[in-house]
């Protein structure tokens, strides 16, 4: 309509380079924590299953009284035996109907993306993803002449987080009733001041698009930073945490030994 087809699909291409980076930054972040605890529940069960069995046959020619943390072990190793399938089907039905109530309820998808957000460090981290989208698909739609009213729609639906949808269709509102932008945002407390300082700047100099790609670009540097410190915390934490566990469950199979050792 405008006549500059080429610059409008210029910054598409830059929007969409960008939206993909952020995302694999924050699914890269995800990926060792996961997959750490998949593998320290692999061990767990391994050890359950086919390791504490063998001492518990052993225990039995003691004809003594097992310690406390011994006998919990071999009833939790018991338990799983048997009861494996409960486990596993709450888990999966666990994973399954959060999915599909987060997909099919308003009111569920409002809390745990809420939830989210409050969790120290991830919810930081999310909120930082979320406005870098904003702010940048805001600018690509502004810059291309799309009317303010109806790209903040379009900037709702590619927020990410329904908290964060919810307050952009707030702005819209306010914004169409003829409202600033910059004010309907601080009025939805879900921006920094620092956002709608800069959004402010750019309405009084008719620079908008330039002023949210700033922010974009800032936000984005925040998360790919915030993402490198939160993998380098995570490594040792979710390690010393597998070694309890995992540890745990070793030590508890040879306390009767070294206490048989003791007597003898």
């Amino acid at each position: 309509q405008a006549g500059i087809l080429d610059t409008v699909l210029a910054k598409l291409s830059t929007y969409l380079e960008k939206t993909e980076a952020l995302k694999r930054k924050i699914r890269s972040a995800m990926f060792y924590p996961a997959a750490t605890i998949a593998v320290g529940f692999i061990v767990t069960t391994i050890l359950l299953v086919f390791v504490i069995p063998q001492f518990e046959d052993l225990f039995k020619d003691f004809g003594a009284d097992l310690p406390a943390l011994t006998r919990m072990v071999v009833d939790l190793s018991e338990w799983f035996r048997e009861w494996w399938w409960i486990a596993l089907f709450t888990v999966v039905g666990g994973v399954i109907g959060a999915a599909q109530a987060h997909r099919r309820s308003a009111r569920f998808r409002d809390f745990l993306d809420g939830l989210v957000l409050r969790v120290p460090l991830i919810g930081d981290i999310v909120r930082k993803g979320t406005v870098a989208r904003f702010a940048r698909t805001l600018s690509t739609m502004f810059a291309a002449g799309v009317p303010l009213v109806e790209a903040m729609e379009s900037v709702a639906r590619a927020s990410g987080n329904a908290v964060y949808e919810k307050g952009i269709r707030h702005i819209r509102d306010e914004v169409a009733t003829g409202g600033s932008l910059n004010v309907a945002m601080e009025n939805s407390h879900l921006f920094a001041h620092m956002v709608t300082q800069m959004v402010a700047i750019g309405e009084e100099s008719g620079s908008v698009d330039h002023m949210l790609a700033k922010v974009a670009d800032f936000y984005e540097d925040e998360v790919d930073q915030m993402v490198s410190r939160m993998t380098s915390l995570m490594e040792p934490l979710i390690m010393a945490v597998l070694g309890v566990i995992v540890g745990g469950l070793v030590v508890a199979m040879y306390l009767p030994i070294f206490k048989l050792a003791s007597v003898f």
